[in-house]
């Protein structure tokens, strides 16, 4: 019983502390910037719609996710490779990772090897991606793919038109 516990809570452990791979600096993405996304959340039965703005910075890049309404659900700078919180919302380690991998799936194919190091992604001949731990990109167009985190987990990104952008 005690092993059983003490294994639990080592892969607790090493699960949050498996982290989604950020660029050594913000890439070129496929479309200009400021982007605005349609993100449809799927897990289970339970469906969420977002939206995500990314904004380009003179030190960095901005990450803004909101609800239908408008309402800020979370706001993230990348800086020098690392995330900061940007104004006074809670930390959101989803919405973080949930970043890291738009940024990984809206680099061209081209500059991967450049931003990202080798043992953290994988190109597949059909162009699905794969980014370290655990995510799968399956691509329809440059701006219209499926992020798939667990076989429970996925996110539908869009482009959203310019007259929904919040």
């Amino acid at each position: 019983m005690g092993r059983a516990l003490l294994l639990s809570l080592y892969l607790l452990l090493a699960a949050c502390a498996a982290q989604t791979p950020l660029p050594a600096q913000a890439p070129t993405l496929v479309a200009a910037l400021p982007l605005a996304l349609q993100v449809q959340r799927q897990q289970a039965a339970s469906q969420q719609t977002w939206w995500l703005v990314l904004q380009g910075e003179p030190d960095g890049l901005r990450a803004s996710l909101f609800d239908p309404l408008g309402v800020p659900l979370a706001r993230q700078l990348l800086r020098a490779g690392q995330w900061q919180n940007d104004g006074l919302l809670p930390p959101n380690a989803e919405a973080r990772e949930l970043f890291a991998a738009l940024l990984f799936a809206l680099t061209p194919a081209a500059q991967l090897a450049e931003h990202y190091p080798d043992n953290t992604w994988q190109l597949d001949s059909d162009g699905t991606r794969r980014l370290n731990p655990q995510w799968r990109i399956s691509y329809r167009a440059p701006l219209d793919f499926t992020l798939g985190r667990s076989p429970d987990l996925s996110y539908q990104v869009s482009a959203l038109p310019d007259d929904k952008a919040p």
